[in-house]
């Protein structure tokens, strides 16, 4: 590839344009490769380039966090992620179609390139102001200020009028050095050989697609994984501004009204019906803002505010333990479940261990699009236990034998009011490592550990479970296997339970076990399938409550897991002002059969009792009657009210969540 003199600037200095052009000479050689070449170094140097002025111009408050210097590397992690995406479709152009090119796709080839990295340079400039203002990177807020661009073009040239003239001025002479610098690659482009065109198709396709998945792992890299401080500053500044947007498009598209599949009704409608089923006194809401936000007061005076464990086991569904009438695969849960309070008609809200962390964790109701845990509007300010918790000044920690950045949960927890996170990489000598990180007795020796160095100090801590996960993998000679061959689910179930037994061993003998309150809870059951419209026998998990003032007993009465945090504030010692609309079931009139949410796919479960509406996608509501005997629905007529109810539950999280009216004052 020859560089023709004809292409050569007489405007341009002499040392100047010597350099560019001996560089460019350079990347001659690599020929088709030349441009991606030159798009990944302009694309790096803009991003570090700002991501260094941004950190020395808040280096106040980055400085505190003595691992902020991670975010260069990661950051570089991040940056190539976004770029690897930009050249997959021009790769596969330059390396599999023409030889040489025609003046029109020469001229929309270096037009993409070019417009790529305006993109990418305005967007790191309007973060300046941007982060001033919201303390976080261009946004789904950024995006909705282009709808009223007029309005915010008028109030961004009062507020920022100078910026903006530097903007314009930068941008216009990036573009120009873009564009001539693309201008010469392309128009002299010359291309390999049919056998060196398929060698470096082969190896650089390779190279881009493990940039793009930046993970050698079963998961790709997210968003999450630039959250590895503790500091949310640090993690901003991790990521760039590129990234974010297209993140933020992304998780809007996961979105989803249910309104426009299930019915409207008014935002009044919605509220009063779901408040009439809370059995919250009228007393007891907060005038503000947040319309479900009410005091909780604790109904057992304790000594001490208590410590709150949720353990979230990973899809131990009803079936698999023997005091439900279940598989006898849970002798130690079974144990325990005289120990404490036990839910046998619990229901899970979804079918993802993510929908099990939006309804335990957050007590938020489930909709048809993604659970809040990875939509954009949530990623701060939205209500979660540890952020309840942290108010009264507990420690507030996530402990997981796996990777925290799993369906960016690293992002939601550190956002939302999470100070620690204990994943697969603070794991020191495991006994045994699958593919989904350490096992659960690893994760329970680790809880134990961390709980133990509080000392007095009250926390909160959600621990997350693995082991009983496919391929089911877990150590040998810890349990007698219930079938054959060792990977089954029955036998990680058994194996589950066998941790959760370990746990509670060490938790005993423990100085904090007397001042704590564990909930032992499934997120989900395993597989579903069945030929109801919402298969309500596979939502069926177990639920435990064991801690000081807590009467063993069995809760026989209909259950969702909305309803365990505030019964967990029964018992706490700490009377709270929360949003949550999960009863306090140790409140509920006697005469009430309980209540529970089921999302499946795009269908929505409402049971009152052994009465069910199910909400389906652009039709009318239908009833049922579930059957404990046979496990399934039998169409039957139901209440026009009920139907009413269930679409209000149906609606009320998408209005609170697009309002961001889930929060606490």
């Amino acid at each position: 590839m020859a560089l023709s003199k004809k292409n050569v600037d007489p405007k341009l200095t002499p040392v100047i344009h010597t350099r560019i052009s001996n560089f460019l000479k350079k990347l001659s050689s690599l020929g088709p490769l030349t441009p991606f070449i030159l798009f990944i170094f302009l694309s790096l140097c803009i991003f570090f380039i700002f991501r260094l002025g941004l950190s020395i111009a808040y280096g106040q408050r980055i400085i505190v966090q003595h691992d902020f210097w991670y975010m260069y590397f990661i950051g570089v992690r991040m940056d190539m992620i976004i770029i690897s995406y930009f050249l997959f479709l021009p790769f596969a152009f330059f390396l599999l179609l023409p030889k040489s090119i025609n003046k029109y796709l020469k001229y929309f080839w270096i037009l993409y390139f070019t417009l790529l990295i305006d993109v990418i340079f305005f967007l790191e400039m309007a973060t300046i102001p941007f982060l001033k203002q919201f303390d976080l990177r261009p946004d789904r807020i950024f995006i909705k200020y282009l709808d009223n661009i007029n309005e915010v073009a008028g109030t961004v040239w009062k507020a920022n009028g100078f910026e903006l003239i530097i903007t314009i001025i930068l941008l216009i002479f990036v573009h120009w050095f873009c564009w001539r610098s693309f201008n010469r690659i392309i128009t002299n482009y010359v291309s390999f050989k049919w056998p060196r065109r398929m060698i470096a198709f082969v190896v650089g396709g390779v190279l881009l697609f493990i940039c793009a998945r930046s993970s050698f792992g079963i998961r790709p890299a997210n968003i999450s994984t630039a959250y590895f401080s503790e500091n949310k500053l640090v993690n901003e500044l991790t990521l760039n501004s590129t990234y974010s947007i297209f993140y933020a498009v992304y998780s809007q598209a996961k979105e989803k009204d249910p309104s426009a599949v299930y019915g409207d009704m008014s935002e009044e409608a919605v509220f009063n019906r779901v408040k009439n089923k809370t059995y919250i006194p009228d007393s007891l809401f907060i005038k503000s803002t947040i319309p479900f936000l009410h005091k909780q007061y604790s109904a057992v005076k304790q000594s001490r505010p208590m410590n709150v464990v949720i353990l979230l086991e990973e899809s131990l569904g009803a079936e698999y333990v023997g005091c439900l009438g279940g598989l006898p695969l849970t002798p130690n849960f079974d144990r325990l479940s005289k120990e404490g309070l036990l839910f046998s008609d619990l229901y899970s809200t979804g079918t993802r261990t993510v929908r099990g962390i939006e309804a335990t964790v957050c007590g938020f109701l489930p909709t048809p699009g993604s659970s809040v845990v990875s939509l954009g509007l949530s990623r701060t300010g939205f209500f979660t236990a540890a952020q309840l918790f942290s108010k009264y000044g507990y420690a507030t920690e996530f402990i997981y034998g796996g990777q925290s950045n799993f369906d960016e949960m690293r992002s939601f927890f550190l956002g939302n009011g999470f100070q620690k996170i204990y994943d697969e990489p603070t794991f020191e000598k495991p006994v045994f490592k699958g593919t989904w990180g350490v096992s659960d007795e690893d994760l329970a020796i680790k809880a134990d550990q961390v709980f133990d160095a509080h000392g007095d100090k009250p926390f909160f801590a959600l621990v997350l479970s693995t082991s009983n996960h496919s391929p089911f993998e877990f150590p040998d000679y810890r349990i007698k296997l219930y079938d054959q061959p060792k990977s089954t689910v029955n036998n990680a179930m058994k194996y589950a339970d066998y941790c959760i037994g370990k746990l509670f061993e060490l938790a005993k003998t423990s100085d904090y076990y007397k001042n704590t309150i564990f909930l032992v809870v499934a997120d989900h059951n395993t597989r579903v399938f069945g030929n109801d419209f919402v298969p309500v026998n596979k939502f069926h998990i177990p639920g435990l409550m064991i801690g000081s003032g807590i009467q063993p007993g069995v809760y026989e009465k209909v259950a969702s897991q909305v309803d365990l945090l505030p019964t967990i504030l029964h018992f706490a010692g700490i009377d709270t002002e929360h949003p949550m609309i999960g009863r306090d079931l140790l409140a509920v009139p006697k005469n009430d059969p309980g209540r529970c949410f089921m999302q499946y796919g795009m269908n929505y479960g409402y049971m009152v009792g052994d009465s069910v509406v199910v909400l389906k996608p652009y039709q009318q509501p239908v009833g049922f009657l579930y059957n404990r005997k046979t496990l399934r629905l039998t169409p039957v007529p139901v209440s026009g009210e009920m139907k009413k109810d269930a679409l209000a539950h149906s609606l009320l999280p998408w209005d609170l969540y697009k309002s961001k009216q889930y929060r606490v004052l």
